[in-house]
């Protein structure tokens, strides 16, 4: 792949007629990414949920699923995926492990310790949940995994009525390049009777209901478990770290949950604390041929037929400065409002 450079990419709702790419983007992902399972019905149908999501009718968060892609606008082939689930829960219960301490103490033995357990936790009506991350392997060198994952911050910024004032993001734990996960071959099998694969597919497909019939109910203690699985809890997939990395940029922090499946952290934070949502401006749009002293910005307009491009801009106390490139991209006209944020 030859070099790029940002301009040549543009964020964008997902549209029907992207299915085949996205099937594709799915069969890259690999197993491991529930909300990205490589069924096409499936993904037809979180097209259709997206969609919807972008009704301008949604006044409140009600586990709408909006979809965005990150398109390459030469080859006009999308690349890269990130989502937004306005609310977890309702009638598909979020499911999470919580690590909780329990403290032992006997003074005859001199013993005094702190043992951790999982607890599992059946959510009805949970917060905001970033998630479907993924970018192509020959486009990560490019910082584009910065662009789709921060675009989310500024839709959210745009309208915050439609989530929720807490957001969380489930990151992918540790699975070998088999398919197999540490943590579910030692826990969640002898429930399950199943392999890994299955069941994250399962899950990912919206079938809630096994999990409930199926999980442990009583705490499990971690020390219980082999070492080698005692260090995957709460640790990421090795293509998950610069997520991570820049989720904790952004002010995320380690919520103490894990998933059920690959023991996966959760990390969560406050939608108004969020890094890009308290630094983002608004500005009207003055079109022009920015400086060569311009700043670098993730610059998106104000419409939920969103668009989101990282470029070079100018910015004054009232406009900010683009070229006629962008504001195409962008679909953003001379005196438009756009919501930006300085990098």
């Amino acid at each position: 792949m030859t070099e790029k450079n940002f301009e040549n990419f543009v964020i964008r709702p997902i549209r029907e007629n992207d299915l085949d790419n996205l099937i594709d983007l799915a069969a890259d992902a690999g197993p491991g990414l529930t909300t990205l399972p490589n069924d096409r019905t499936f993904l037809k149908q979180r097209i259709v949920d997206s969609l919807r999501a972008f009704d301008d009718k949604v006044s409140k968060p009600r586990g709408e699923a909006y979809l965005f892609v990150l398109e390459d606008l030469e080859s006009k082939q999308i690349v890269g995926t990130s989502g937004i689930i306005s609310k977890v829960g309702g009638f598909e219960p979020f499911y999470t492990y919580h690590i909780l301490e329990e403290h032992h103490q006997d003074q005859s033995l001199g013993v005094n310790k702190t043992i951790q357990y999982l607890k599992l936790i059946e959510n009805h009506s949970g917060p905001s949940e970033i998630g479907s991350l993924f970018l192509k392997d020959d486009y990560r060198k490019f910082g584009l995994g910065k662009l789709l994952s921060l675009c989310r911050f500024l839709f959210m910024s745009t309208f915050p009525n439609r989530f929720d004032q807490h957001v969380i993001s489930e990151l992918r734990g540790v699975v070998k390049e088999d398919g197999k996960s540490p943590f579910w071959d030692s826990v969640g099998q002898h429930f399950f009777d199943t392999d890994y694969s299955r069941a994250d597919m399962f899950s990912g497909l919206g079938h809630k209901e096994f999990i409930k019939n199926l999980m442990p109910k009583h705490p499990i203690y971690i020390p219980l478990l082999p070492e080698a699985v005692q260090k995957v809890i709460g640790e990421v997939h090795d293509r998950t770290r610069p997520a991570r990395a820049l989720l904790e940029k952004e002010g995320f922090l380690f919520s103490g949950d894990v998933d059920i499946f690959d023991a996966g952290p959760t990390f969560k934070s406050d939608l108004n604390q969020i890094k890009t949502v308290s630094q983002s401006k608004t500005a009207k749009i003055q079109i022009n041929q920015p400086t060569n002293t311009g700043k670098l910005a993730l610059v998106a307009n104000q419409s939920l037929d969103f668009r989101c491009q990282v470029v070079k801009v100018d910015d004054t106390k009232d406009e900010l400065i683009i070229n006629q490139d962008t504001a195409k991209n962008l679909m953003l006209n001379q005196g438009d409002s756009a919501r930006y944020r300085i990098l």
